[in-house]
């Protein structure tokens, strides 16, 4: 490898960053303050930004080098397609709500496929029951105050959900000392950053309303997704 490409590479990784996090605000600034019920100039901001910055966290991942594996890579990349795909069904004019949960759910799994890839499922039971009682606890304080037609689709998502996070967090303990344990952190990050921006998402939706509530859930989201796809390289520590 040349000097060139040593100095050139974090370079670029460091533009890619820029170019995520102002996108990641754009979209955050617009949801913020359009007006709701009106296509305005803040809510076409917002559609822009909003999958860009999916897109651009998504070429981070594909990029990543040295990587932890192909099939990790793979698994990660096409869990943000469906991650992408969650993001166009939640901004669309009409309530495609069902379609978003529909495309989260099949990227958790996704996510989890990666996550087994080096780690086998409840390597540590402990993390993997901690984040299902998370799940559950919400579940049950959202229950009065959902919709009956979504108990169903909920309840599935929610334990794919915890089933994502406890795994990333059992493969970051597994993990913990060895070549994998910077970027296994980094993946338990994430997928904790996740379970908290769909906890702030449905509360707000199904519960009460929650002040300046698409800053939180698209901050927490967001950041969720740069540690999933940070997780990719290899080299690297938590901090």
């Amino acid at each position: 490898m040349s000097v060139s490409n040593v100095v050139v590479a974090p370079v670029a990784s460091r533009r890619l960053d820029v170019a995520i996090l102002l996108s990641a605000i754009a979209a955050i600034v617009g949801a913020t303050l359009a007006t709701r019920g009106v296509v305005d100039g803040w809510q076409t901001l917002h559609w822009i930004a909003k999958p860009l910055a999916t897109l651009l966290i998504m070429q981070k991942a594909l990029r990543a080098r040295p990587e932890v594996s192909a099939t990790y890579r793979r698994w990660i990349g096409i869990g943000m397609v469906f991650s992408l795909a969650g993001d166009i069904f939640l901004m669309l004019p009409m309530d495609a709500f069902v379609g978003g949960l529909v495309a989260f759910l099949l990227g958790h799994l996704c996510f989890i496929r990666a996550f087994v890839t080096d780690t086998r499922l409840a390597a540590r039971p402990l993390a993997l029951l901690g984040c299902l009682a998370y799940g559950l606890l919400n579940l049950w304080a959202l229950w009065p105050t959902l919709p009956g037609a979504l108990h169903v689709p909920v309840v599935v998502y929610v334990v794919v959900l915890a089933t994502m996070g406890g795994q990333a967090v059992a493969r970051a303990w597994w993990h913990d000392g060895d070549r994998l344990a910077g970027p296994a952190q980094w993946a338990a990050g994430g997928a904790l950053l996740f379970m908290l921006s769909d906890t702030l998402l449905a509360w707000d939706r199904f519960r009460f309303v929650i002040p300046l509530s698409a800053v939180w859930v698209l901050a927490t989201y967001y950041a969720a997704l740069w540690c999933l796809a940070r997780s990719v390289r290899q080299s690297g520590d938590f901090a």
